[in-house]
């Protein structure tokens, strides 16, 4: 059962009216952790305006999506690893396994492993890293520009990781099974 409510986008108002909107224009539907952030417009706001920052970033859309199944993952997000999944399969067109290799932090790529390793160690040392970790992930060859987008990227889905646990916010993407259940 949820504990925060998704706001009918049809009989919103005011700012959050706008910005369901806006959603609704660029994906044709508001999905549910939106229409529940939507009880705060200032959070619905925030949250846009970073994803849509990071969009025009160094990172590509695709690791911004295995990013966040790796962060979900590590937060144990089921709305959010169902939506990352659903997005980087059928938007992005990202292989079924890569997106199951992100969940746990791994990639074929090295230095798309390195990234996603470093994220794992922000969520799990409370972004409390150290020189090694940050000269691990610079020796993989990412930019000071591509670390601080790591960061933003793990800030993001912690956001919603937390937001969507809190509301326990109702899954309207196709369901993914816990890793737990796989082993």
């Amino acid at each position: 059962m949820t504990r925060l409510t998704a706001l009918n986008p049809e009989e919103a108002t005011g700012k959050t009216k706008d910005l369901f909107n806006a959603v609704q224009a660029k994906l044709g539907v508001v999905p549910n952790m939106m229409r529940t952030m939507g009880n705060s417009p200032a959070v619905l706001e925030g949250y846009l305006n970073l994803s849509g920052a990071l969009s025009h970033g160094k990172l590509s859309a695709k690791t911004g999506e295995l990013l966040a199944l790796t962060v979900s993952e590590s937060n144990s997000c089921d709305y959010c690893v169902a939506a990352h999944t659903f997005i980087g399969g059928k938007l992005l067109k990202a292989d079924a396994q890569v997106l199951h290799d992100a969940r746990t932090g791994n990639s074929a790529d090295a230095k798309t492993e390195a990234i996603l390793q470093f994220a794992k160690t922000l969520v799990r040392k409370n972004g409390l890293v150290s020189n090694e970790d940050v000269q691990a992930i610079k020796n993989a060859g990412a930019s000071e520009a591509e670390i601080a987008e790591i960061v933003a990227h793990v800030a993001l889905n912690v956001l919603t990781n937390y937001f969507n646990n809190t509301a326990n916010t109702q899954i309207d993407f196709p369901e993914v099974a816990s890793l737990e259940l796989q082993k």
